[in-house]
């Protein structure tokens, strides 16, 4: 038996009509940082949905060749530069299996780049690194998408000349660059934000940059700063971009959100694109999540726009309940057989404490409407005194559907998956 193998603990819960199991993922043997488990990424073969890799700070990787039944554990290693959280999982449409991940300059303290490592088994031998960047300066949560026409690989993020710091003239940017190899090399990367933030780290930093692949190829991203959210996008592969972003909304009190019990969160915004063959198609979805509605009462928030990007709906409130408490840490992905949107988040609609859900929304016609599910087994509360992670991660192909969260029950964190199918939510 492979030694990296664990058995994985199933819990299981009936949600109105619905039976969702529960996986706890194990905890790699050699797992070195103190907050192993948080800030998931999930990701599904969009060629065979029983293979599903997975990763979690600091340098936690996971492999299911089961539907996220069964899984493994093990942490990767970066040769050359080290590996420094944020981990981004990603398999493109030609079977490649990628974890991408901040790295650290040894010796400098929040100097450091991005490494994409790349492995042809789902068992994780990584061993091809590309997109070293080095350059002096903070590079923070990078996000790739994939071109399904041509194979190309498309990345975002912040950018810091000086993380952290109170100096005016020190600023933070959303920086794109792309891959045509499968990762190998990168282009130089471009700054695409006219409007630049501060180095805080906090609602005045440019945050939240996640990349979209439109029908044609189109690239679509937004990103958060100063309680406003602004979109960018490429029609040419990303060669040129629009020379000033558009401010298409409003994020009232900024992305970073005061939540009880939370030692820090956000409501940075993730974006999507449907290039199902479904009435949808083409259509740009925004989420988010904002106190809008009284600093109590934090909500789950979408928009979309059918033209590109120039124009866009009102704001459209996710999570249907009206119990004025908390819903937080969105992610939002689609399953592109059908068009379907998958909203995933923390809740506490249930509580009058701080006690924590994971619920799961779903629409089946573009937005205009949501239906709630609770998807974990059980309730937990945090330790504000304990890192949480800044987000957790949803990924679905063909109607299976594989949420993943951290659990923070006291002082004690896990790492939780769910097994849904679409046809139990019909």
């Amino acid at each position: 038996m492979n030694k990296f193998l664990a058995l994985s603990f199933v819990l299981i819960q009936f949600v109105g009509k619905s039976q969702f199991t529960n996986v706890k993922l194990p905890l790699p043997k050699k797992a070195s940082y103190p907050y192993s488990q948080v800030e998931p990424s999930i990701y599904i073969n969009p060629k065979n949905n029983k293979e599903v890799i997975a990763g979690s700070v600091l340098n936690d990787y996971y492999f299911s060749k089961d539907g996220g039944e069964n899984w493994a554990a093990k942490s990767i290693k970066s040769k050359k530069n080290g590996v420094h959280g944020d981990p981004c999982m990603l398999i493109d449409y030609k079977g490649n299996y990628y974890y991408f991940h901040l790295s650290n300059v040894k010796g400098q303290t929040l100097v450091g780049g991005i490494v994409c490592e790349r492995s042809k088994t789902i068992k994780g031998r990584f061993n091809k690194e590309g997109h070293t960047l080095v350059n002096g300066k903070f590079h923070d949560k990078e996000w790739v998408a994939c071109n399904k026409n041509n194979g190309h690989i498309y990345m975002t993020w912040t950018q810091f000349d000086v993380y952290g710091s109170k100096d005016p003239s020190n600023r933070s940017n959303i920086v794109f660059s792309k891959s045509e190899d499968l990762g190998k090399s990168w282009s130089n990367p471009v700054d695409i934000s006219y409007f630049d933030g501060d180095c805080i780290d906090d609602d005045l930093t440019t945050e939240g940059a996640v990349p979209a692949v439109g029908p044609n190829g189109e690239i679509y991203v937004c990103w958060a700063m100063g309680s406003k959210l602004y979109f960018n996008s490429s029609l040419d592969d990303g060669k040129t971009w629009l020379n000033k972003e558009l401010e298409i909304g409003t994020q009232k009190g900024g992305w970073a959100i005061d939540i009880p019990g939370i030692y820090r969160c956000n409501g940075m915004p993730v974006t999507v694109c449907d290039i199902s063959n479904s009435e949808n198609k083409g259509t740009i979805y925004v989420n988010w999540a904002d106190q809008r509605n009284g600093k109590e009462n934090t909500d789950i928030w979408m928009k979309k726009s059918k033209d590109g990007g120039k124009t866009w709906s009102d704001d459209i409130k996710v999570n249907t309940d009206n119990s004025k408490k908390h819903q937080f840490l969105t992610w939002m992905t689609i399953d592109q057989s059908n068009g379907y949107l998958y909203i995933v988040y923390y809740d506490r609609r249930e509580h009058e404490d701080n006690k924590t859900d994971v619920y799961l929304s779903v629409s089946k016609n573009g937005g205009t409407s949501f239906k709630d599910y609770k998807i974990s087994t059980n309730s937990f509360t945090p330790n504000p005194k304990m890192f949480f992670g800044d987000y957790t991660n949803i990924s679905v192909q063909d109607g299976a559907i594989r949420p993943i969260w951290t659990h923070l029950d006291n002082s004690i964190i896990s790492l939780y998956t769910a097994l849904i199918d679409q046809k139990e939510l019909d």
